[in-house]
Order: structure tokens, then sequence, then C-alpha cells
């Protein structure tokens, strides 16, 4: 038995919004369009997806790092970029809520979280390398 392929599915009360905010602002572009007379679906690309699994703890940790006290639920979304900075800007101006700016972290790289469209918490991160 092997996983294939990983969805996050994100029930937003405003669709238009979170598909502008993520589709249009962030840059994941558009896979599929699976939408009917039952409701409207668009599949956005990801790049590779992970499943990363912390434990309590941890996750207390990760968000005293990049926020300063524990914010998340148990479900938050990371996303990989290339100039953290430039993105938090972006996705603020967009409508985000910026919830701690870039961070260096224990770990070597940027990070900053906020509550994107949708009310899904977004970690950005860029790895800083040596």
């Amino acid at each position: 038995m092997t996983v294939r392929e990983l969805r996050v599915v994100v029930t937003a009360e405003d669709y238009d919004e979170a598909l502008r905010f993520y589709r249009d602002v962030l840059g994941m572009g558009e896979l599929a369009d699976f939408s009917s007379e039952h409701g409207r679906v668009r599949l956005l690309d990801g790049g590779r997806a992970t499943l990363e699994i912390v434990d309590a703890r941890q996750a207390a940790y990760i968000d005293q790092v990049e926020v300063g006290r524990r914010v998340a639920g148990h479900i938050r979304l990371a996303f990989e970029v290339t100039d953290v900075p430039l993105v938090t800007a972006v996705l603020a101006e967009a409508g985000a809520s910026v919830l701690a700016a870039p961070t260096r972290t224990p770990w070597n790289s940027l990070n900053a979280r906020l509550e994107g469209a949708a009310g899904v918490q977004l970690t950005l991160f860029e790895e800083l390398g040596e």
C-alpha cells in the first residue's frame, strides 16, 4: 500500500476570497476545477507535499519560536518560499493577518506566521543554509 497524493481540504465560507488569496496572491497554480451543480472546488498546486506530525509539546515550542505564544489549532499549513519578508508583505497586503514577523529559528530557517484566507494559519519558511 502506497500513498500517491496528499490533499489538504479547506472549507471556506468565502470561497472567492480564499481562491483569490491562495491561487492569485500566493501563486499556487490551478490544477483542476471539479465544480458542479453541487458546489465549487478547485485543486491548487502546493508543490511537493509532506505530512508533518508533531506532538503537543513540539507544537507549543514551534508557536513559541515563531509567535511567542501558543496560537495554532491542530492544523497549520507551512509553505516554503524563496523570500519570506516579501511574501509576508504581499500576503498581508492581500488581507492576511500577520501573527509574527519573519524570525530566524533555532533550526536555521526564516519563519513568519500569518492567518490566511478561510481562517487557516500559515507558516512561511525559508531555509537559510549554512
